[in-house]
């Protein structure tokens, strides 16, 4: 009897063995993944996605389906991937705006760090502070001498409140002892518009998205959020250099709803992170002005940790607690 026992408790972990590699070469994907973003199409979110999907179905042969929910600075978006099945079809474009978001906004439903599982970090872009080619300020310095002279007459766009364009306007305010007021939209494309027709004077863009405007010459480029300058517009300055202690950048990364399958996950993250690290793809994105980091699922866990403490202290002393 008890060799019997033996011999069956020997052949069901034998079972469960050879069963784990059968779970984690499971077909995937086998349909179309739906890739849902919090911004406006043609913002930074979305040109990331598109390039990214285009790619990664040549390597699935299975479309990936950018669907741009913007509003509510990406609580709209999260809020609608947390009603879907999370079977693996289903993906979030998390970015730093949305970190941002659910420490300013109230009544959120969702939870980032409950209720959705990283999967890939894409990488990390400065803000560029982007001005109507017609108000007067053709730099920082001069930029600041208005808006204190004029303590509430210049008005800057944003993706919406608690967006991180918004909390870039709000520190560049705070450190400079000015009072520029801050108008939101319900995107950065609107917000570019209305700072092309002046009815803001400036917005803030990620660089992605602010280069065509600038190499154009339709908007001027103040500064950079990021304490160093990039080899795409060498003439603008970081703003810090005006500036001390100024900072912000946005980054972007791919997660699942929370209760999405293991093996599904660490394929799309393995799988993603090759794509990430394939020369074609790593010029393509720089010459975007990302910064490739192609982290895996323990990176972006790590990453939206320190993030979090990050992005916590920079509302703080912002001023923009919820």
């Amino acid at each position: 009897m008890k060799k019997t026992a033996a011999c069956l408790s020997g052949a069901l972990l034998a079972l469960a063995v050879a069963g784990t590699p059968a779970i984690a070469q499971t077909q995937f994907p086998v349909k179309p993944i739906r890739l849902i973003i919090g911004s406006a199409p043609g913002s930074g979110p979305d040109v990331i996605s598109r390039t990214l999907s285009e790619r990664m179905a040549e390597v699935w042969g299975q479309r990936i389906v950018v669907d741009a929910r913007p509003g509510a600075a990406g609580a709209i978006s999260a809020d609608l991937a947390l009603q879907t099945n999370p079977d693996g079809y289903t993906w979030m474009m998390l970015t730093s705006q949305l970190f941002v978001a659910s420490q300013v906004l109230t009544g959120l439903k969702f939870d980032l760090a409950r209720d959705f599982q990283s999967v890939a970090l894409i990488g990390a872009t400065p803000f560029i502070m982007l001005a109507n080619t017609t108000q007067p300020a053709r730099n920082l310095r001069e930029l600041i001498e208005l808006a204190r002279k004029s303590p509430g007459t210049i008005r800057y766009g944003s993706a919406g409140t608690g967006a991180s364009e918004h909390l870039s306007g709000v520190l560049f305010n705070h450190l400079t002892s000015t009072s520029m007021l801050h108008v939101p939209y319900k995107g950065v494309p609107q917000a570019i518009t209305d700072t092309l027709s002046n009815e803001v004077q400036f917005t803030f863009a990620v660089l992605p998205v602010a280069l065509p405007h600038i190499q154009s010459g339709r908007l001027v480029a103040l500064g950079g959020t990021i304490p160093r300058r990039f080899p795409q517009i060498p003439d603008v300055p970081a703003i810090s250099e005006v500036v001390p202690g100024y900072a912000m950048y946005a980054w972007y990364s791919i997660v699942a709803p929370t209760g999405t399958p293991n093996p599904i996950l660490e394929k799309a993250s393995t799988d993603l992170v090759r794509v990430l690290r394939e020369p074609a793809m790593g010029e393509r994105l720089r010459n975007m002005g990302i910064d490739v980091m192609a982290g895996d699922r323990k990176a972006l866990d790590q990453w939206r940790a320190e993030e979090n403490k990050r992005i916590s202290t920079t509302v703080k002393l912002s001023g923009a607690t919820r």
